[in-house]
């Protein structure tokens, strides 16, 4: 085979995933970088309007309370899931029992629909006549069940959902990162006199740190960006009380029903500005971070 058909033939098996990533990827990033200049509600004739979609965005508090609503929701999202996580994971590295079966067990929701899981959570959290309030009514600790996708707890039951659904996926790699580490290491620490806990901190962590690193780092952009679970769950409500900052983008394309936030028109090109400025916000907070853990790496 000469030079000519090698390169065909290598190139034959690049090709589907160039064309997709050319058209699912690439296109609908320019798309929405011409029309966040003009005025496109998705028919009709786009109205050039240079600069005006940004000044909006300035004026939207819609936007602003849900990027408020994003923060609050990633922020409570990692503090639940990388604690448990690695608790999990410290846990399952030892020798236990049935502790593959286990291991199995916690991955599994990273592999179920997130649709799927939040209406199965629906289906629990539902305040009228839910699986949990029922349990808690015949048990007595309340008569009338609590309004658990009311504004009160809307938040934390979207939080608690997507910690639920990503903690497995996490734990895994903590698991991996924790087999890494030489049980000699362990050895040398037990014989100068360190017990488990001064071994988890003096040792277990330290060396643990680039995988931390990792999932901190992939944590916090899948938290910034998630809204599939509250979309069912809530739809963003109630009164934009879980509208996070992806699904009040999802709204300007795909308009739904239900919630007083809901968008109610299309607005391609006002929802292009917002994909961009929401890009942005997601880019610098990760930017942050990568600089933090730098600085972090070189002081040790």
């Amino acid at each position: 085979m000469n030079k000519t058909k090698h390169a065909l033939f290598s190139y034959s098996f690049i090709f589907p995933s160039a064309l997709l990533t050319l058209v699912l990827g690439i296109y609908p990033i320019a798309w929405a970088f011409r029309y966040m200049f003009y005025d496109y509600k998705g028919f009709g004739t786009a109205r050039f309007t240079g600069l005006a979609n940004f000044s909006r965005i300035l004026k939207d508090t819609q936007f602003w309370d849900s990027v408020v609503n994003t923060f609050v929701y990633a922020g409570g999202k990692l503090l639940i899931t990388i604690p448990l996580a690695l608790l999990l994971a410290a846990i399952l590295n030892r020798g236990l029992r049935g502790r593959q079966l286990l291991r199995g067990i916690f991955f599994m929701p990273t592999v179920i629909s997130t649709a799927v899981m939040a209406v199965v959570f629906f289906t629990i959290f539902n305040s009228y006549n839910g699986i949990l309030n029922q349990f808690l009514i015949r048990l007595g600790l309340t008569d009338s069940g609590v309004d658990w996708l009311g504004p009160k707890y809307a938040m934390l039951t979207v939080i608690l959902v997507a910690a639920w659904g990503a903690v497995g996926n996490y734990m895994l790699l903590f698991l991996a990162g924790l087999q890494n580490i030489p049980e000699d290491v362990y050895e040398a620490s037990s014989l100068d006199g360190a017990g488990k806990i001064q071994q988890f901190r003096y040792v277990t962590l330290p060396m643990l740190g680039p995988v931390m690193q990792m999932v901190i780092m992939l944590a916090i952009i899948t938290a910034l960006k998630g809204y599939e679970s509250i979309m069912v769950l809530t739809e963003g409500g109630p009164v934009g009380k879980t509208e996070v900052m992806f699904l009040y983008l999802y709204k300007l394309f795909f308009p739904v029903g239900g919630g007083s936030a809901a968008v109610q028109v299309q607005e391609f090109g006002y929802g292009s500005a917002v994909a961009f400025v929401s890009a942005v916000i997601v880019g610098m907070i990760s930017l942050i971070y990568f600089y933090a853990s730098r600085r972090m790496n070189q002081t040790d």
